[in-house]
């Protein structure tokens, strides 16, 4: 910061004129008025010391207190200003400095440090302003912190990434599905989507609609499927209801028991990699004391695993039954089985 000097021209009093300014112009004129009265502005060329003195010994009433050319008067108050009866005098016993009333020293004998402490006793005179840094200093801190911020924030997210590893693939992009077939063609025995059920990773349903096959039903199956003739007054065409069940599986894990036959209905291939069938899961059947290689029913499995009776009663499947129990058999082996994907990936 360059060398700021501060240079009052103490003449002879302005005249009548210059009072016609604003009040705090009138004021400021009033104050030096009084102090060239007093002989506080005589001595114009008189430099200041190299080491000022803003606080003196205390003086008695009465005396003029001179400190190596730097003249004592009361200071602006700083906050709530009291007006006082005793005006000018009352302020002149408090023997602080203005340095902003000191006569600036003549430019031949200014040296460096005369003009430091001037600028010193300058600054410490005027009001204390918040200011900005300038855009270097910005810069600075703005480096710091995010260099050493930086690995915490890694540490940060690379422990969130493990927290959220899990939830992040597998409720989001797994679903478990189960459908329910009618009869057609020549008696009854090609089977045709009548329902699908499809849930998420919790067992939340994402969707469940009731499917009207492109042939003639010729057998409701409604002891299995639980399937009635009333619901296929209403239900979804098979050619819109595959369309929307194809953009739910498109992509995500699908869990199912005995899947292959569930894509036969929707006419449907999902890739042998993003595919879990419940019904050939070694780790499953062996939690369940059964043969590894045995091909086991959901109605058993969900018995001895979950505790839990499904597909009871004459009146037929529910789908979203079946589904939530597959995703929730899946969750049983989900960490050994897909280990054991890892390793051996199948072939599609």
């Amino acid at each position: 910061m360059s060398t700021l000097l501060l240079n009052l021209d103490f003449g002879e009093p302005p005249p009548k004129k210059a009072l016609e300014g604003n009040a705090k112009h009138r004021k400021f004129v009033k104050k030096r008025r009084l102090l060239e009265r007093r002989g506080f502005l005589n001595k114009k060329n008189q430099p200041p010391s190299k080491t000022p003195k803003l606080h003196s010994e205390p003086m008695k009433k009465g005396e003029t207190p001179k400190v190596d050319g730097t003249w004592k008067v009361s200071p602006l108050p700083k906050k709530k200003a009291v007006a006082s009866s005793s005006g000018p005098e009352q302020s002149l016993d408090k023997k602080t400095a203005v340095p902003w009333l000191t006569p600036a020293p003549p430019q031949k004998a200014g040296s460096a440090l005369a003009k430091v402490d001037l600028l010193g006793e300058f600054q410490s005179a005027l009001p204390k302003i918040r200011s900005h840094p300038t855009r270097p200093h910005k810069k600075g801190p703005q480096k710091n912190p995010t260099q050493k911020n930086a690995p915490q924030n890694s540490i940060q997210s690379h422990s969130d990434n493990k927290c959220s590893g899990t939830t992040q693939k597998t409720p989001k992009k797994m679903v478990a599905i189960d459908c329910e077939m009618v009869g057609t063609g020549p008696k009854g025995h090609v089977s045709s989507l009548a329902r699908c059920s499809i849930v998420n990773y919790h067992g939340d349903v994402l969707y469940d609609e009731y499917i009207l096959p492109p042939c003639h039903i010729v057998d409701y199956r409604t002891r299995w499927s639980g399937i009635r003739k009333q619901h296929m007054v209403n239900a979804t065409p098979f050619k819109v209801a595959r369309g929307q069940i194809l953009k739910i599986l498109t992509g995500k894990i699908v869990v199912g028991h005995a899947i292959h036959n569930d894509f036969k209905a929707l006419q449907y291939f999902h890739p042998k990699s993003l595919t879990r069938d419940t019904s050939h899961i070694p780790p499953l059947n062996r939690k369940a004391d059964c043969p590894e290689n045995a091909t086991m029913s959901l109605k058993s499995l969900t018995k001895k695993l979950l505790n839990r009776d499904i597909q009871v009663g004459k009146s037929g499947h529910s789908s979203v039954e079946d589904a939530q129990a597959t995703m929730e058999l899946y969750k049983l082996v989900e960490v050994e089985w897909e280990q054991h994907l890892a390793q051996n990936p199948p072939k599609d």
